[in-house]
């Protein structure tokens, strides 16, 4: 190969390697957004099952005003969230409240044996596993995008373009405590 060859070829190469570094990170940043919105629609889903799922136990317990306000306001924030971070606090919340709604539904035996209440349950209980898949994707997305990012040379190129890391989906240290109801 030629002295002039070699000049014209090497700096096509670093353009052809710059431009497939820029579009791995677009790719991954696309990746990101479409694994929060996967998060985001099924929180939606549980969102839109939650009025029914108060009404028929409210039909039973009536005198637990205190946990239907807790889900009605967490429910209210969920919808009003402005950011991802709003949202995860807020479906936090949810989270707790409904693990409060479940433990009031327990008392109530002939509540439990409703079909209409056990067919909730079960939509509910689905919509959470997707839920729970929804932000595993996301994570494993973020991850890759993450780790091309803080990898030699993506690192250099990345801030170079503008990429940034992003947020992993994190339990809020509420979530693992056990829930206390009290009659």
């Amino acid at each position: 190969m030629t002295p002039t060859l070699l000049l014209i070829a090497l700096p096509i190469l670093v353009v052809v390697y710059l431009i497939g570094i820029y579009n791995t990170l677009a790719a991954l940043r696309v990746k990101v957004q479409e694994a929060w919105s996967g998060i985001d629609v099924q929180l939606k889903r549980r969102v839109d099952l939650i009025p029914n799922l108060v009404a028929t136990v409210k039909a039973y317990a009536q005198h637990e005003k205190g946990v239907f306000e807790a889900v009605t306001a967490a429910r209210s924030a969920l919808m009003s969230a402005g950011s991802h971070k709003d949202a995860l606090k807020a479906d936090d919340q949810l989270t707790g409240a409904l693990k409060s709604l479940f433990a009031v539904a327990e008392a109530y035996p002939e509540l439990k044996a409703q079909q209409g209440f056990v067919q909730l349950q079960n939509e509910l209980s689905d919509t959470e596993s997707k839920v729970a898949y929804s932000r595993q994707f996301y994570n494993s997305v973020v991850r890759d995008m993450n780790s091309k990012i803080v990898t030699f040379p993506g690192t250099i190129f990345a801030a170079m373009f503008g990429f940034k890391q992003e947020e992993f989906f994190e339990a809020d240290d509420a979530e693992r405590e056990p829930v206390k109801v009290s009659f």
